[in-house]
């Protein structure tokens, strides 16, 4: 497969090193992006790059639209003419997009081609990505959704879902960034220089998260940690005063 991606920003950029520390051929890649400096990384590591969209989409199975919502119809009006729709898919990755925009956006004489609205978060990096595919046309079988399974977890959901995955998965990315660097702050105040307690705290993070790959549930594993008068009950029941479930929840819903 030959994989196209407009947009080298901080998803588009991502999704492009993901695949190819993922084992993918990075001469099957080519990224494109308006600015050369951008492109420079990608190219050193095998990429095919280009400036031009049009020139991008050439030749490829599948083309990833990375860039930024009000961009988008600009984008999608460049290059429509230009895609094959018989055979080359599209998955477009950009918040607050409908699936009836992308119909409309991409409509020509009454035809689309396979398109999906994605939505990963900067995990794709480093292949931990939780992603969320919609197929917009087409189905489970869309081929962005397998490339997708070499970057993390995927999950196709129905359009209505996506502002709530969005929230828990996307921008949940910056809010477990966040705790950890709140931690990492108590760390150096409990002793620990500030670079090893990062490291401390990510790998705890890292730990709690891997204990419930096997489907455990969150607040059994805390009864496990938490003994009658302990430290744990203590510091749990000081964040729940100070307001962490509650801030949490009201966190992830607008």
């Amino acid at each position: 497969m030959k994989i196209s991606i407009i947009g080298a920003g901080a998803m588009g950029g991502a999704i492009a090193l993901g695949l190819a520390e993922s084992g993918f051929d990075p001469a099957d890649i080519t990224i494109a992006n308006p600015h050369e400096d951008k492109l420079r990384i990608f190219q050193e590591k095998g990429m095919a790059v280009t400036t031009d969209n049009k020139e991008a989409c050439r030749g490829a199975d599948l083309v990833f639209i990375a860039v930024k919502p009000w961009i988008l119809p600009n984008v999608i009006s460049e290059i429509k003419d230009t895609l094959h729709y018989n055979y080359q898919a599209v998955s477009v990755v950009a918040a607050g997009v409908s699936g009836q925009d992308l119909k409309g956006w991409f409509d020509y004489n009454g035809y689309c081609p396979t398109i999906s609205l994605s939505m990963p978060n900067t995990a794709v990096r480093c292949r931990e990505s939780m992603t969320f595919v919609v197929p917009v046309t087409g189905n489970e079988r869309n081929p962005d959704i397998d490339l997708y399974r070499r970057l993390g977890e995927v999950k196709v959901i129905e359009e209505r879902l996506l502002p709530a995955a969005t929230s828990l998965a996307s921008c949940g990315i910056a809010y477990a960034l966040r705790y950890i660097r709140a931690a990492t702050e108590g760390g150096v105040q409990l002793g620990f220089r500030a670079s090893e307690a990062q490291e401390i705290v990510a790998q705890t993070v890292k730990g709690a998260a891997m204990l419930l790959a096997d489907g455990a549930h969150a607040e059994a594993e805390i009864d496990k940690v938490t003994t009658p008068g302990g430290l744990t009950i203590r510091g749990l029941n000081a964040m729940e005063k100070a307001g962490f479930t509650a801030a949490v929840i009201n966190g992830l819903i607008p």
